[in-house]
């Protein structure tokens, strides 16, 4: 199908960067876009066809009515239309108002961050779970301060393990808070983000907000609460278990972590990886699974995060390729090795059994 579709001035701003809106419209609906002084021609199948032109009049009354679009928001909102048939720009940007975290509106970038926040609203335990500048924290902590601003809880609790990047820092200075502040910077950022700095610390002040690792947690319940566990990937099973059982009523918990971040030590079991495999058909426990489409940070961090999963997919066939390798051309056993070694063999002498006992 081949249409044309006039455009009103000031819509430029529609076509993005260096047109990157463009051609993310051409290669996630497979229409070839054609801007002319006046009109745009489209020419694709005809049901992506009429989705563009839609997307065109939703974006043209969207500015008439005042709407400005920040830095990114507008492709973060193609992103979701176009990956979702279901979902339109007028219904993403109109939702985005209607939802108010604190100092301003948020609304979600891809169709991911959408389910995640519908499933936040719809369930008591969600568990997000995807690689970093995807906006689990973020929006976690949005839909916590909501809910404390709505008054459909008393409390917000944000936790998450004291565990280093690969660092060992030592004994920290201060106070018991001011030790462990640093471990849950990213909590506060992202607090400070939705309230004023003074009303947040007025809120932490009466407990209102309570910011805590998990090793804090243990023997309590935590009713009428909103509970964040944060970069739980680096949560053993036990604290895992621990800290999923501390849910109480009138109480919604929303676990995120990214499985390839993980700074447990060797050989202890990540508590997240095993609750995904213990709870994947609990009912009442939701998943939502991100990407890296789902990156709302810096386009960098995007394809860095590809760049890293190729990387490991190559190193992990290569290394299955060189253990069936290995085990192909290995040699047999003699008889010799194969024979069970005598209780006595190797001893030299009494002097060797005291020393072993």
């Amino acid at each position: 199908m081949r249409l044309t579709v006039p455009i009103p001035r000031g819509i430029e701003s529609f076509f993005g960067t260096r047109d990157e809106n463009l051609r993310l419209i051409e290669s996630g609906l497979g229409v070839t876009v054609d801007v002319r002084s006046d009109s745009v021609n489209l020419d694709g199948e005809d049901r992506q066809v009429h989705r563009v032109s839609q997307l065109l009049d939703d974006y043209g009354s969207i500015i008439k009515q005042g709407h400005v679009f920040k830095d990114g928001e507008l492709n973060g909102y193609l992103k979701v239309v176009v990956n979702d048939a279901e979902v339109r720009l007028r219904t993403l940007v109109d939702s985005g108002k209607q939802r108010s975290f604190g100092k301003k509106p948020l609304a979600p970038k891809t169709v991911n961050q959408r389910r995640y926040v519908e499933a936040i609203e719809r369930h008591d335990l969600v568990f997000g779970i995807g690689p970093a500048g995807t906006g689990k924290t973020y929006l976690a902590v949005a839909m916590a301060v909501s809910a404390l601003l709505a008054k459909r809880v008393s409390r917000i609790i944000l936790t998450r393990p004291a565990v280093e990047a690969g660092e060992r820092l030592g004994f920290l200075p201060g106070t018991l808070q001011e030790k462990i502040d640093p471990y849950l910077r990213p909590l506060y950022d992202a607090l400070f983000d939705m309230l004023d700095a003074d009303r947040v610390e007025r809120l932490i002040e009466k407990n209102t907000i309570e910011v805590a690792p998990i090793a804090f947690m243990r023997g309590r319940t935590l009713n009428d609460a909103f509970i964040i566990i944060d970069e739980a990937q680096n949560s053993t099973r036990e604290q895992m278990k621990m800290i999923l059982t501390r849910l109480g009523f009138n109480s919604r918990m929303v676990v995120t972590g990214d499985l390839t971040q993980i700074d447990l030590p060797t050989g202890v079991r990540c508590g997240l990886m095993e609750a995904a495999e213990v709870l994947k058909n609990c009912e009442g426990v939701t998943f939502v699974q991100f990407d890296e489409k789902d990156v709302v940070r810096h386009s960098l961090v995007q394809r860095i995060v590809k760049a890293y999963d190729r990387y490991n997919e190559t190193m992990g066939t290569a290394r299955q390729l060189t253990l069936k390798l290995d085990t192909q051309h290995a040699p047999a056993p003699s008889a010799a090795s194969s024979a069970p070694a005598s209780p006595t063999e190797g001893w030299t002498g009494a002097s060797d059994i005291a020393a072993t006992l």
